[in-house]
């Protein structure tokens, strides 16, 4: 889950200090344990996978990586570990994030990154072969169809895009305002972003103009191709 740059637009706990998403993802990366939640509207606290994504390669990567094929974009790249994991594969990869910290630990994990926004200037628009998004980073934003008509405009004429789909059933993968509280007490202000599942990344692809034409299992993961028509 990469944190978007957007900042507080509201406080959620009186007397607590509050702070961007992006300083409450960074401070759980440079912290012993990575402990990070984020707070659903429904009240729920969802532990976020932060040693994970910190780390080596996690179990289902493999499947993924072994997809990318030709000049990959990571997007929401974090700590780095996939495009890391590809440039030693000798993939042509650069991985994006909005977090300066992550973009910082990718470069040292030896990963050609870069601190952007994904709707902002990138490189090589309309040349990438592979764009993935994964940990959750369909999210981005909370419009997953804008995300993908993004992700369409990078892409070469065959290009695909790898999506990461969130296996735990939700009663809704509609957008929603969500916020990030660390251990100290902290809370970000709320922030879009969308969860989506394997019923509702096809909707939400048509309306970028790609279609899907594959999805997987791998670590107790889900995963969806996404190509042109």
């Amino acid at each position: 889950m990469a944190t978007p740059a957007g900042h507080a637009t509201q406080r959620t706990r009186p007397g607590a200090q509050d702070g961007s998403p992006t300083s409450l993802y960074e401070a759980a990366l440079r912290s012993a344990d990575g402990r990070l939640w984020v707070r659903h509207p429904d009240g729920r606290r969802e532990l976020l996978p932060v040693p994970t994504w910190r780390g080596g390669l996690a179990a289902g990567d493999a499947s993924l990586l072994r997809r990318c094929v030709g000049p990959t974009l990571d997007i929401g790249c974090g700590p780095g570990r996939l495009a890391a994991a590809l440039a030693g594969r000798g993939v042509p990869t650069l991985g994006i994030d909005v977090a300066p910290f992550a973009v910082r630990l990718a470069r040292q994990a030896g990963a050609a990154a870069l601190c952007r926004d994904v709707f902002g200037p990138l490189p090589a628009e309309g040349r990438w072969s592979t764009l993935v998004l994964a940990d959750g980073n369909i999210g981005i934003g909370g419009d997953p169809g804008r995300l993908l008509a993004r992700a369409a405009a990078l892409l070469g004429p065959a290009g695909q895009v790898l999506v990461e789909l969130r296996a735990r059933p939700r009663p809704s993968s509609a957008a929603t305002l969500v916020r990030l509280e660390g251990p100290d007490g902290r809370v970000s202000g709320t922030f879009p972003w969308a969860f989506v599942g394997p019923d509702d990344i096809g909707p939400s692809a048509t309306v970028a103009g790609l279609a899907v034409t594959e999805t997987w299992r791998g670590g107790g993961r889900r995963f969806a191709t996404l190509r042109r028509p």
